[in-house]
């Protein structure tokens, strides 16, 4: 129920500062910012905090730093401040979606979307279990009016869809709100089918911008295929 900041990219820009020193361990933790303070300098602070220097010593001090931004511009921001990005959706055969925010991405830049990967050879039940996920995060991942989950499927051109999907869901219809997931959303932003099905689709995710797949697998022979096919 907190808030939102206004100015939501400062905020994160300040909690990624953060993140880098308390990985880097080069100096105690230090940011005076909008949103952060480290040490606490709020009104109702003691006034007794120290900056400290993280104990752990790192294995390496540029570990990479990805964000699981959302909108147009924290996706533009990410790919200045962090050193890669996590969609939730990726739909390969639909990069204009992402194309403005990754315009300014540097060389090396990760691109790592989530893509759950089924071998079987009934597709239409094999994306059920994409179609649940999808259900939930789109029905029941936010609130009533503000709903980021949601609105990212309508960017997508599925906006009606996913205003039934959040309805249907937020009155106790889970069910339904899963059947109204339509197949061709999630089959794009997946892997599902057999073998054949799923080497032909995987060209697609080759030709754009990703530079890595976290597989969601439910089972070794869908790993393997997957292995295999990308050997």
């Amino acid at each position: 129920g907190r808030p939102f900041p206004k100015s939501p990219l400062t905020a994160t820009r300040e909690y990624v500062d953060v993140v880098r020193q308390v990985l880097r361990r080069q100096a105690p933790v230090e940011l005076d910012g909008r949103f952060h303070s480290h040490p606490y300098r709020g009104p109702d602070g003691t006034g007794l905090g120290k900056a400290l220097k993280p104990i752990t010593h790192p294995l390496r001090a540029e570990l990479p730093v990805l964000l699981g931004a959302e909108g147009s511009k924290n996706i533009a921001q990410t790919t200045r401040i962090a050193d890669g990005w996590l969609p939730l959706y990726w739909w390969p055969n639909r990069p204009e979606v992402y194309e403005a925010s990754l315009a300014e991405a540097p060389e090396g830049f990760l691109v790592a979307p989530m893509a759950q990967v089924r071998v079987c050879d009934d597709v239409a039940e094999g994306l059920l279990p994409v179609k649940t996920m999808l259900g939930f995060y789109i029905g029941g991942m936010g609130h009533a009016a503000r709903n980021f989950h949601a609105d990212l499927m309508a960017r997508m051109g599925y906006e009606e869809q996913a205003r039934r999907i959040q309805r249907l869901f937020l009155e106790g219809r889970r069910e339904e709100a899963v059947l109204a997931v339509p197949d061709a959303f999630a089959d794009e932003i997946s892997l599902v089918g057999p073998r054949e099905r799923i080497a032909e689709r995987l060209e697609s995710w080759r030709k754009g911008p990703v530079t890595d797949l976290l597989a969601l697998a439910p089972d070794r022979e869908s790993l393997r295929v997957l292995a295999e096919l990308n050997a």
